[in-house]
């Protein structure tokens, strides 16, 4: 069975989806769900599924320390859901092809240092899109880079606002993270 750790820094909606497709999994189970923040309301969904929680901070990132409480738990896949800092080269490398993340835009539109969350939607409308999405891609050294393994789109129209624009594509999170987790393992 695969051991799974998601790293998040907000409310987590996305790992809370994660969290409940893999319950009853024979393919896999989350093990760990990590936060830079402590206070992240992510750690309490974690608390409803019995899942261990463990906070960090940015230095202990860059430090090593999280790739080694990683190990010390036997993680094999790591996936980001909401988790807004960079990770460091050697926690890449120590999971390559076993990292995964999930954008809100179709990668690689409004991808990049400091593109997340309202920041892509206000972007996509200010641009006029008449489409968005996800992206759920794998990790490398650089932000929102890593191999796409899967995209899904939605129309937009003139009427929608970046409030809106959040709505329809956190309906595509939940919906597609959880499989294409499981599909890749």
């Amino acid at each position: 069975m695969k051991r799974l750790a998601i790293l998040a820094s907000g409310s987590g909606s996305n790992a809370d989806k994660i969290m409940a497709h893999f319950q009853q999994s024979e393919k896999a189970k989350i093990a760990l769900v990590a936060s830079n923040k402590a206070d992240a309301f992510v750690l309490e969904r974690a608390k409803k599924f019995e899942v261990p929680t463990y906070t960090f901070s940015r230095k202990d990132m860059e430090a090593g320390v999280l790739l080694e409480k990683l190990k010390a738990e036997n993680i094999d896949w790591v996936i980001l859901a909401g988790f807004l800092l960079k990770i460091p080269v050697a926690l890449t490398r120590a999971f390559p092809d076993r990292m995964v993340n999930i954008h809100p835009a179709l990668l690689p539109k409004y991808g990049g240092k400091g593109m997340y969350g309202s920041h892509v939607h206000e972007a996509v409308k200010a641009a006029g899109e008449t489409e968005t999405g996800i992206t759920i891609h794998l990790v490398n050294e650089n932000y929102d880079e890593g191999k796409i393994v899967f995209q899904a789109s939605t129309p937009l129209t003139s009427e929608d606002t970046p409030d809106s624009i959040a709505e329809k594509v956190h309906a595509l999170e939940h919906k597609h993270f959880p499989e294409v987790i499981e599909g890749l393992l």
